[in-house]
Parts: C-alpha cells; sequence; structure tokens
C-alpha cells in the first residue's frame, strides 16, 4: 500500500512540473505576441508618424507652429514646449505664424515694423 501511494505521489509530481513547464513556454509565448501586435498595430505606425513629425518640426525653428483655439491640452503642450525648446536652441522659433526671438539676457521679442517688441 505505501508503494502504491510513493507511485501515486511521484506521478502526481512529475505531472505538476509537466504543467509548470507548458505555463512558462505560454507567457513567453503571450509577451512576444503581445510585442508583435504592438510593433504591427496601427496605433503604434501613428505613434511614429507624429514622433517624425514632431522631431521635424523641433529641427527647423523657420517650421510654422500653429496652435488653435479648440486642440486639447496635450497638443498645447507638446506644441508649446516643441515652441520653448527650439527658442533655448535656435533663439527663435516661429509660432501661429509670428518669429519669435530670444536674446542672450533671456529676454522673448519679436520685431514689428522693424523695430524690436518684448513681450
Amino acid at each position: 500500500m505505501n508503494i502504491y501511494l510513493i507511485v501515486f505521489a511521484l506521478v502526481l509530481f512529475f505531472i505538476l512540473i509537466i504543467n509548470k513547464f507548458k505555463n512558462i513556454k505560454k507567457n513567453k509565448n503571450n509577451k512576444l505576441s503581445k510585442f508583435k501586435k504592438k510593433l504591427l498595430s496601427k496605433e503604434s505606425n501613428i505613434e511614429k508618424i507624429f514622433s517624425r513629425d514632431d522631431e521635424k518640426t523641433f529641427s527647423d525653428p523657420n517650421i510654422n507652429i500653429n496652435i488653435g483655439l479648440y486642440e486639447n491640452e496635450d497638443n498645447i503642450n507638446r506644441k508649446s514646449n516643441i515652441h520653448r525648446a527650439r527658442l533655448s536652441k535656435f533663439k527663435k522659433s516661429k509660432l501661429n505664424g509670428e518669429t519669435i526671438f530670444i536674446d542672450p539676457e533671456k529676454k522673448i521679442y519679436k520685431y514689428i515694423n522693424g523695430k524690436k517688441k518684448f513681450i
């Protein structure tokens, strides 16, 4: 009787170990499939396009940044951060059709009729 219990316990132990290995393989495959889905999803492609556009806008201070009245807060924050970064890097940035400059004393100004107007 004791031999049957020991054999039964060993069989149960091996079954549990095999199930553990199957679950580990499934988790690895799930992580891989989630990564593939994210890589190939439409949302990730759209995010890549926006990030490329932001990089292009950031690298050229002559590209106009339009901030409209009805834009959501995230877009306004993103665009204003790009504008501030361009001001600090290039000492000028174009916002809503006006070129804004920053001088060495960190004063912000724009030209109106050939004269500096500090903001």
